[in-house]
């Protein structure tokens, strides 16, 4: 499956991408908001499970919207623990770290930021996770995941489609990168995702994207690398990458990528 064939479908704020693949489609629902989540129904003989949930209240209720009359199995709630009033009567599956993650961890820090950044438009309420799941193969709805554990939630593949699921990548612009160990990790992840020859790569912040992009992520990651090695703190590290990189987007991911690199 091309990452550009795709029928879209216009919304008030976001839009739905739609990819057919005879049996199954996949939406990807591009939110439009302040933070580009993108989220992803898999839908299957009428069923359909849903991969994240927006994080502000009008596209929680703009894709409810256009699922009315869709038969929603369950919600995948990996990284994007917010937004839990999003199908507040569905199903909500997630490994126990993934929950640990959004409840008390890392997750939670940065929903306790983006209350504090965006307000009331953001739904800091947190999903309520009801059914537990561990790695390896999960059917929801009739269609077949597998899971796969990371540090900070889980990965997701879906065969039917030949595709996978993880939090980051963004060819064309900023992650937020942790440190060298962390660009490490990224990298053999992606690695991992070019032997595996999926078709599609999903993530929570861009439209789907394919194999060359990343290829062109593994090279960004060994050039931040680089660039973190040869500057002197965070700022001489920003300006180099944005004169590396200057059509990127992201700049609030690599202003934290450049406090992880040069910690205080």
């Amino acid at each position: 499956m091309n990452k550009n064939t795709f029928k879209t479908v216009k919304l008030g704020k976001g839009e739905a991408n739609v990819y057919n693949f005879g049996e199954v489609k996949l939406h990807a629902y591009k939110t439009n908001d302040l933070i580009s989540d993108e989220v992803f129904v898999v839908e299957k003989n009428g069923k359909a499970v849903i991969i994240e949930s927006p994080c502000f209240f009008d596209n929680n209720r703009e894709l409810e919207k256009y699922l009315d009359g869709v038969d929603i199995a369950g919600v995948l709630v990996s990284y994007h623990g917010a937004g839990g009033t999003f199908l507040p009567n569905s199903p909500k599956y997630a490994t126990q770290n993934a929950a640990d993650y959004s409840e008390n961890g890392g997750g939670k820090v940065l929903i306790d930021n983006f209350i504090a950044a965006f307000g009331d438009s953001f739904d800091g309420s947190i999903h309520n996770i009801t059914n537990i799941i561990g790695e390896g193969k999960v059917t929801i709805g009739g269609i077949d995941f597998n899971v796969r554990q990371t540090s900070e939630a889980f990965d997701i593949e879906i065969p039917e489609i030949n595709a996978v699921y993880t939090h980051m990548l963004g060819h064309d612009c900023h992650s937020i990168v942790a440190g060298a160990n962390h660009a490490d990790a990224i990298i053999s992840e992606l690695r991992g995702y070019i032997e595996k020859g999926y078709d599609l790569i999903l993530t929570s912040h861009y439209t789907p994207e394919d194999l060359k992009d990343a290829e062109t992520k593994i090279a960004y990651l060994e050039d931040i690398k680089k660039i973190a090695s040869g500057s002197k703190n965070a700022e001489e590290f920003k300006a180099e990458a944005n004169k590396r990189y200057p059509q990127y987007g992201g700049q609030n991911y690599l202003d934290m990528t450049a406090g992880m690199f040069f910690k205080k």
